[in-house]
């Protein structure tokens, strides 16, 4: 088994960059999320190399290197530039594992026939991504995002040489996980037979990260570690299992999986549906304004046509800021799917709490979608719900056969504006 990690270092600081790669090579550094602890997101290599780090606090970072850029975050970019990787990554055949921006899993084993063995696959990858990228393979999730990564001693590993025109050329970094701008390394694929060996060396500290753990629990076991005086992979995988479990508990036992190469599963993602609506917001709306827009936007998508009556499972919500870069709000499921505009505007508005200041446009996007709506069977109906019944049905072929902007209703936004094109707007009449 081989699982194949595709890795681009510093994505969410070259997506703010946006146009500007050149600021790449100079200090810069995502700055602090708004409303949230002054710590420094991604930096770049010549940040890296005056001191500053990801985490570090804006104050300190300042001290270290007064010629540090902050940029604003952009998350909604990012968010969209990684799906357009995970989409090519999908159009080569792999079913994709990518819980953070710029690292995607896929078992590479299972796509041998249709691209002429493991060196042909991760070929196919590397050629699919528009961005530069590092690509290994190794026979765990773990193992191959090290190897990605730089780690590991360089006589343990066999880089694949990329067949065709087109292939990327070496580049070489000093320093393991090191990012150089527009530049590609080789393929790494670790053997099962050299699985053991590439593990052994590396520090203990790589193990944090991996773990993924909201509570900083990862961060603690790595330093309980190092006080005991473990300091690579290869020393906790010799302990024995029963100390582990009665010295750490789960988290020690899972950390010692990981270093005797025993991961679990990949969990490939459902694709993402193609379905998304924005609306530009006017004078940096906020409040009631922000809520209004939303509810244009759900009938904006629940009219669009590629929905093919099915129902909402699950959207994202993100939003452009007054002050530059973007907001989301992080993914919305709902418990049961439906296309009732009232359900979906009543659990996704809450989301807009959180939006750090004002806006000047909102996007609602559907990331999954759930069933066809089904008929209730009833002994006897209401008269208004077989008007409802009946109004919804001539609403989906008037649609159908003039489009979905053919019927329109009023909503008003801001009634006490002196600019009448602000007062109301319109969006799709609901046909539910």
């Amino acid at each position: 088994m081989a699982i194949a990690c595709v890795l681009v270092p510093r994505f969410a600081l070259i997506a703010a960059c946006g146009e500007r790669r050149d600021l790449l090579g100079f200090p810069v550094a995502l700055a602090p999320d708004a409303g949230r602890t002054q710590l420094l997101g991604q930096v770049s290599g010549a940040a890296e190399a005056q001191g500053v780090r990801e985490g570090m606090r804006l104050g300190e970072a300042l001290s270290r290197c007064p010629d540090l850029n902050l940029i604003p975050p952009d998350p909604g970019r990012t968010a969209g530039m990684w799906e357009s990787t995970l989409r090519a990554l999908e159009n080569v055949g792999a079913e994709v594992e990518s819980d953070r921006g710029g690292e995607a899993f896929f078992a590479a084993h299972e796509l041998r026939a249709l691209h002429g063995g493991l060196a042909g696959t991760l070929t196919a990858a590397r050629r699919a991504i528009s961005v530069p990228i590092r690509i290994a393979a190794a026979p765990t999730r773990f193992a191959a995002f090290l190897a990605a990564s730089g780690f590991g001693p360089r006589e343990s590993r066999h880089r694949v040489r990329e067949q065709g025109p087109g292939a990327p050329r070496p580049a070489v970094s000093a320093t393991p996980g090191a990012a150089v701008p527009g530049a590609s390394r080789p393929a790494v694929v670790i053997s099962p037979a050299e699985l053991h060996q590439f593990l052994t060396p590396i520090p203990i500290t790589t193990l944090a990260p991996r773990l993924d753990l909201q509570s900083g629990a990862a961060l603690r076991l790595t330093r309980t570690l190092e006080r005991l005086g473990i300091s690579c992979l290869g020393e906790l995988a010799q302990l024995p299992t029963h100390a582990v479990a009665d010295r750490l508990g789960p988290i020690g036992l899972r950390a010692q999986r990981l270093c005797l190469g025993r991961d679990e599963p990949l969990r490939p993602r459902a694709r993402h549906e193609d379905l998304s609506a924005g609306l530009e917001l006017p004078d940096s709306a906020s409040g009631p304004q922000l809520q209004r827009a939303l509810e244009i936007l759900i009938g904006r998508v629940l009219a669009d046509p590629r929905r093919r009556d099915r129902t909402l499972r699950s959207l994202s919500v993100s939003a452009r800021l007054a002050s530059g870069g973007s907001w989301r709000g992080g993914r919305v499921t709902l418990r049961t799917p439906s296309a009732s505009p009232k359900l979906i505007l009543i659990t996704t508005a809450p989301r807009l709490e959180a939006l750090p200041e004002p806006a000047i446009s909102l996007h609602l996007t559907a990331l999954e979608m759930g069933p066809r709506e089904g008929d209730q069977l009833e002994l006897s109906r209401r008269p208004e719900e077989v008007r409802h019944q009946r109004l919804g049905e001539a609403v989906r072929q008037t649609r159908a056969a003039a489009g979905p902007e053919s019927l329109l209703r009023v909503i008003e936004i801001d009634p006490d504006s002196r600019i009448p094109e602000r007062r109301e707007m319109l969006t799709p009449f609901p046909d539910s």
